[in-house]
């Protein structure tokens, strides 16, 4: 469920509908939630769907899909056994779902069987309508006959893969969606994932026998983790064996361990937007239910009477869709609880509270996700969490990204603007032609994604681009042709009497009027520009009345390189505090020296931390303000540039240049990378802060803090620098990490960058207090 602006309810809408087509079934599953489970209401239903039932059906099922959007709603046709209702229903039901969709949403069209009945007339029709298939089997025969057998115990299991040879013929081969298999401990994990397999599905589900606290499973060893081991040794099977086939379950658990949604209803906490529909046209919740108590999935509503957005209000439905907060308190303190999501909601009921519990399963998905992550964790950490090359190169794509999405949307203004752009754009391919290096020194300029995002922001607004994106792309194309001394004129557009060259310098042009046109080319050490019937040269280097160069600020031996002291260009305004004008010829030099005795204390004090500091940074932006305005600061904008408070002392500026750079570095990270899901939906307790924090903000603090503290204590300072984070707080720290190494928003590359900070802590107070002891013994 969604909350509205006014504090009110919006409905999660379905778009999954599960039609039962027929109550009864051909086989004595002595597993089944339906027949041998709490909820009796099966014996009440008639037999089949009628036709009046599945015209209303239709009829409300395009209701809802107009009302809210939907592009597609998936149906399911299920039973008991569905293909008892026979070929002709099942064509009525088809027919009159399609009729009533046309037009409104698409149909995706599937249906559960057991599979006994499946021939040539049903695959015929399911052809005709698309109609994706998939079979009930538990594995091979001794596994399938444990509980799938007929009334008489005779085994289901030669006629179930009459069927699957059938279904999988090139003629229905598309047509074959997946095999489904309950889990039962006493099977061989690997015995049945290869009978799956063999059969060559597009997918497998294993399922967890429906259970409560009322009725726990079965579990013959007593092991309270039964259920999680057999999994644990079909999943090391499955990796083994190179993933032959998908597993729903196992690439659930991979895709919310990094960071994804889950892939199935039994996981995760993603909001349920699924609705049963009886024989007798009565609306339902989940299926699975009814394993808890009679009555339990009832709602009270028909689809005569009622609205599925009606259903969709209904309280239990709504306890479905509230994701964290419909678990139990005890599941929202679990590490693991955006992986396992609280178990499958029927699993969780106690006569006593309902279903406020963990699942029966709790010790079982424990396991589980722990397992499934102790194993995979050396791969699925991702390559930018531990290599700075892989970062640097997906903050490089990221750009190049943001830039063709601005040049779809430009594209689709059209008029001059969009010609004047596909101009430039036109350009641009023409220097990667000739040279490459010259266009990407110019894309990998921090500020230049500081553009592409304020020029995004107006589209994602729902308002016009504007003209200043065709205005800075051509300077963008004028700056690529120059680094690379091409032979080409670039037309460019800008605002009257200013024109920024990004990563050379500001130009003050000859036009005042709201927006000129000029032409720009290479030229000798510099470039020419032409306005109307005048033109003027150059250097790159040479400051002047009209020409102000983007400085370099020198490097410091052989591990601080020359970077880019960058005051001229306009977009350099990324920061939380504003940048500094243009600094003069003095101010210039006072602050690079401080900068140089800076460098020089973080390598005498925290060697390591200031080689790390200095990798990769090569635009420094002074901001106004000094020591009292705090730490450096990570904007808004591509890697490799931080601003740092111009007027600080040698102490604050190396604070800045160390703490800046770790905040700029995190912010790279999660922008390609998800080192957590769910932000926001758990608050915890900060040590620095006086309300509790998403797990964003105490990461932050945290990263930026252990290299503060680490630099603190080799210089041996008091604290109080900027805002803090020069102030000794080593058990602050310690207790943030224990926070942090609980947080179930973590994914496994989340988890990797905090015991990267754990190690980095530790080790540095180990290193001050061998220090210490040292001295005491001198």
């Amino acid at each position: 469920m969604e909350v509205t602006g006014d504090g009110g309810v919006r409905l999660v809408p379905f778009r999954e509908f599960v039609v039962k087509v027929h109550s009864r079934c051909d086989l004595a599953c002595d597993h089944c939630y339906v027949y041998e489970h709490a909820d009796q209401s099966w014996r009440q239903q008639p037999k089949a769907l009628s036709e009046p039932v599945a015209q209303r059906v239709a009829a409300r099922l395009a209701e809802h899909a107009a009302t809210h959007g939907l592009p597609s709603v998936t149906v399911i046709l299920h039973g008991g056994e569905p293909l008892l209702a026979g070929p002709d229903r099942l064509r009525t039901l088809c027919e009159v779902l399609t009729s009533a969709l046309h037009g409104v949403a698409g149909l995706d069209l599937r249906i559960h069987t057991n599979g006994l009945r499946l021939g040539v007339s049903f695959l015929d029709l399911f052809a005709e309508y698309g109609v994706k298939v998939g079979v009930s089997l538990d594995g091979d025969r001794t596994a399938n006959d444990r509980h799938r057998r007929f009334a008489d115990g005779r085994s289901s299991h030669p006629l179930v893969l009459k069927a699957l040879e059938l279904l999988r013929q090139e003629r229905y081969r598309h047509l074959y969606q997946g095999l489904l298999c309950t889990v039962d401990v006493e099977n061989d994990p690997r015995a049945v994932l290869d009978a799956l397999t063999s059969l060559e599905p597009p997918r497998i589900d294993f399922l967890l026998p429906h259970a409560t606290w009322e009725t726990p499973p079965a579990r013959p060893d007593g092991l309270p983790v039964a259920y999680a081991r057999w999994l644990l040794r079909a999943f090391d099977h499955w990796e083994a064996r190179g993933r032959p086939v998908p597993v729903r379950l196992f690439d659930s658990l991979l895709s919310t361990l990094r960071g994804g949604p889950s892939l199935t209803e039994s996981l995760g906490l993603a909001p349920t937007d699924l609705v049963v529909v009886e024989t007798d046209g009565t609306l339902e919740q989940a299926d699975s239910l009814k394993t808890a108590h009679e009555g339990a999935a009832a709602t009270g509503f028909d689809v005569f009477r009622h609205s599925f957005d009606e259903v969709a209000a209904h309280p239990g439905i709504r306890a479905r869709q509230s994701g964290l907060a419909g678990v139990s308190a005890e599941c929202r303190r679990c590490p693991v609880v955006r992986s396992c999501g609280g178990g499958l909601y029927a699993h969780r009921y106690r006569a006593a509270n309902g279903f406020d519990n963990p699942s029966v399963y709790c010790a079982d998905l424990r396991e589980l996700v722990d397992g499934v992550e102790a194993r995979t964790a050396p791969v699925v950490i991702a390559p930018e969490v531990a290599g700075p090359a892989a970062l640097l190169a997906s903050q490089q794509e990221l750009t190049r990204v943001l830039l063709a999405r601005l040049h779809s949307d430009m594209a689709e203004a059209g008029g001059e603007r969009g010609e004047d752009w596909q101009r430039s754009w036109e350009l641009l391919a023409a220097v990667e032609a000739a040279a490459p290096d010259a266009l990407d020194a110019v894309l990998d300029h921090p500020y230049t994604r500081a553009w592409v995002l304020a020029a995004l922001d107006p589209v994602r607004r729902g308002r016009p681009p504007g003209t200043e994106p065709v205005r800075q792309l051509s300077a963008l194309a004028a700056a690529a042709v120059v680094r690379g001394r091409l032979d080409m004129t670039v037309p460019v557009v800008h605002p009257g009497g200013a024109l920024y060259l990004p990563t050379l310098g500001l130009l003050r042009t000859g036009a005042s009027a709201e927006e000129g046109r000029a032409g720009i080319r290479a030229a000798d050490a510099g470039f020419s520009v032409r306005e109307g019937g005048t033109e003027t040269r150059f250097g790159l280097s040479e400051e002047g009345p009209r020409w102000q160069p983007v400085r370099v600020l020198p490097g410091t031996g052989a591990w601080v390189r020359p970077m880019a002291l960058e005051d001229v260009d306009p977009y350099r305004d990324c920061f939380s505090r504003p940048p500094s004008p243009r600094l003069d010829g003095a101010a210039a030099e006072g602050w690079q020296r401080r900068l140089g005795a800076a460098w020089a204390l973080l390598h005498r004090t925290v060697p390591v931390l200031a080689r790390e500091t200095a990798a990769g940074l090569g635009t420094l932006t002074p901001l106004v303000g000094g020591a009292g305005a705090g730490r450096g600061r990570a904007g808004r904008c591509g890697p490799g540039a931080l601003g740092v408070p111009c007027s600080a002392g040698v102490r604050g500026t190396a604070l800045a240049l160390l703490t800046g750079r770790r905040r700029a570095r995190l912010r790279e990270l999660t922008e390609v990378t998800d080192l957590y899901a769910l932000d926001g939906e758990w608050l915890h307790e900060s040590p620095w802060r006086e309300r509790p924090v998403p797990v964003s903000e105490l990461l932050a603090d945290a990263y930026a803090r252990v290299a503060a503290e680490e630099y603190r204590r080799s210089e041996g300072l008091g604290g109080g620098d900027g805002d803090g984070e020069g102030e000794g707080d080593g058990d602050a720290i310690k207790r943030a990490l224990d926070r942090l190494s609980g947080a179930a928003e973590l994914t496994v590359s989340g988890k990797a960058v905090v015991g990267e900070l754990r190690g980095e802590f530790e080790a540095g107070a180990g290193g001050v207090a061998a220090k210490d002891a040292a001295a005491g013994e001198e």
